[in-house]
């Protein structure tokens, strides 16, 4: 799944208001931001093959450190921690908790929504036996789908929660975050049913990959301090 994890961004967003929305992006792709760094390593892998699924052109070989189910709560619970080290001492010990576990809430929604579309290829343990998927990648439309109906649902759930009547609102915090979902369901489509590109290769893709999650992040942040201040 891809843009069908940042519903997960926007719905916690709707809860916990102290919350940064970049953070949460950051939160819900933490998993994959992992995967993409640890193949530039030579860790964990994947291959290119085009049309592997009818919605992506790569085949996920190695990957028990970053999406294995046993290490996804590892990694949730090692966040919550560690943010709540780095959380500035004047916030109220309530207010860091509820943040710093909607992260780690976040961190964990990457594994479920991704049982749901991967093939088997999640692991449960730290080795590469026991692999689960519920095969939705097999069926490009669907996948697509599934994920704008998330999205969007994500979207709604945010704008309302964050919606302020009588204040002289600026283009950016009214429509930017709409634009934003509409230019992630756009992308999402030559993701899904775009050809892969003959000049692609794995260091190029994990690069790619994590330049987008960042810049989403970045997006997402910018756009949200606009909203949320409006």
């Amino acid at each position: 799944m891809f843009i069908g994890h940042y519903a997960l961004s926007f719905a916690l967003k709707t809860t916990q208001k102290k919350a940064s929305l970049g953070l949460l992006f950051i939160g819900v792709q933490f998993v994959d931001l992992l995967f993409f760094s640890l193949t530039l390593l030579g860790i964990e892998s994947f291959s290119l093959i085009e049309n592997y699924t009818e919605s992506t052109h790569f085949q996920l070989e190695y990957m028990p450190y970053s999406h294995s189910l046993l290490a996804v709560l590892f990694w949730s619970v090692a966040i919550y921690f560690l943010l709540k080290l780095l959380m500035k001492k004047e916030k109220q010990q309530s207010e860091k908790i509820t943040v710093t576990m909607a992260v780690a809430i976040a961190v964990i929604s990457h594994w479920c929504l991704d049982l749901v579309v991967h093939t088997p290829d999640l692991p449960l343990f730290i080795d590469n036996t026991h692999l689960y998927g519920l095969g939705l990648w097999n069926n490009a439309l669907l996948t697509y789908i599934l994920e704008a109906i998330l999205l969007v649902g994500g979207l709604c759930m945010y704008l309302k929660s964050t919606y302020k009547s009588g204040i002289n609102d600026t283009v950016v915090s009214k429509y930017g975050m709409t634009l934003f979902v509409v230019l992630l369901l756009g992308i999402n489509v030559i993701n899904i049913f775009g050809p892969l590109p003959p000049e692609d290769t794995t260091f190029s893709t994990a690069i790619s990959a994590l330049i987008a999650y960042l810049v989403f992040a970045m997006i997402a942040f910018w756009l949200d301090k606009k909203r949320v201040s409006a």
